[in-house]
């Protein structure tokens, strides 16, 4: 398994084109984010992790030639803004691109991307089977996933576990229970959006100590604003086994 990171930001804050701090004007390319998504790789597959507002340009930076599946954490638009884009693999791929996805993200897309699944369909649209998820154990292409239920705010959305590997974002409170879905593992990937306190999103603080109660092997923050500070100063007040994650970086287990 391969896991590559598309996107390790967010749309919170000011928008970077009226920003003129540090992290903005930075020239380091780790404190250069797009939206956060992930790619797996294996048994020459490739799986996506959503499809946000900078889907075209992460695949084509990562070269990606062929896409096999889509999977959703939930519905808000910087995970879901670029679902369009996925008609360039229908046309190449000559088939539907499976989409897996739980009844909140169905219906929000159902919604704002009411062309793709209206009944008189305009050519060219982008094809898609949907696979409804639950918060139980699912399968794609012979590879478990189990998701994790988070809270962002209100708002419920999952996380998923994958082999000794975890992926969570947009989460600011986890239930024990699902919690105890994350002991064991040898990658936790959780969301680290700031300093300060958010309604809706994990504090650096806060991810520490999630990271701190599982105690994972080593992990990584992603889902991160630019007032969370620069990767190379914040990197260094780190505990040793946790990372700033950036966009490029791969893990292979």
């Amino acid at each position: 398994m391969k896991v590559t990171f598309l996107g390790t930001g967010t749309s919170q804050g000011v928008p970077v084109i009226a920003c003129s701090c540090v992290v903005c004007k930075s020239t380091d390319l780790k404190d250069n984010r797009l939206r956060c998504s992930i790619l797996l790789t294996y048994d020459n597959k490739n799986i996506v992790i959503d499809t946000g507002p900078d889907f075209r340009q992460q695949m084509l930076r990562n070269n990606i030639l062929h896409l096999d599946a889509v999977l959703y954490t939930h519905e808000h638009k910087d995970h879901v803004a670029g679902l369009d884009d996925i008609r360039a693999f229908n046309y190449f791929q000559s088939k539907h691109m499976e989409v897996f996805l739980s009844n909140h993200v169905e219906i929000a897309l159902r919604r704002e991307f009411a062309y793709i699944f209206a009944e008189d369909k305009y050519p060219g649209i982008p094809l898609l089977n949907l696979n409804r998820i639950e918060n139980k154990s699912f399968e794609i292409y012979n590879k478990t996933f189990l998701p994790i239920e988070v809270h962002h705010y209100k708002m419920p959305v999952f996380g998923y576990r994958f082999d000794d590997f975890a992926y969570i974002t947009d989460a600011k409170t986890i239930d024990k229970k699902e919690l105890d879905k994350l002991f064991g593992l040898k990658y936790l990937v959780i969301n680290s959006l700031r300093h300060e306190s958010h309604v809706s999103h994990l504090t650096l603080n806060e991810a520490l100590d999630i990271i701190d109660y599982l105690k994972p092997k080593q992990a990584f923050l992603t889902h991160i604003s630019h007032q969370l500070g620069l990767h190379e100063v914040v990197s260094k007040t780190l505990p040793d086994n946790v990372f700033i994650a950036y966009d490029g970086l791969t893990i292979e287990y």
